[in-house]
């Protein structure tokens, strides 16, 4: 009989054994691919940052937005002329 609860120990330890390896690749494998998604994401947002491409994008973006802002003050002039010339026809 106590031979039977050796080998019974032994099953145990094994499981045991096993259950601990699995955790421990299973910890260390995600913090190892979570390494390797940050540096390439790192990779990615420096060279974006320094392609011109993206700085040409930028430069496009402003030229754009003092179009916009020229267009609006552009039509605010007119806008007042025109109430002036409504102005100065009435009696």
């Amino acid at each position: 009989m106590d031979f039977q609860f050796g080998d019974n120990a032994l099953e145990i330890l094994k499981w045991v054994g096993l259950a601990f390896a699995a955790g421990f690749i299973g910890y260390f494998g995600r913090y190892l691919s979570m390494f390797i998604i940050d540096k390439v994401k790192k990779r990615k947002e420096a060279a974006t940052k320094s392609s011109p491409s993206s700085a040409q994008a930028s430069i496009e973006n402003s030229t754009i937005v003092q179009d916009n802002e020229t267009a609006k003050m552009e039509k605010k002039r007119r806008k007042s002329e025109i109430k002036k010339a409504k102005k100065e026809s009435k009696p």
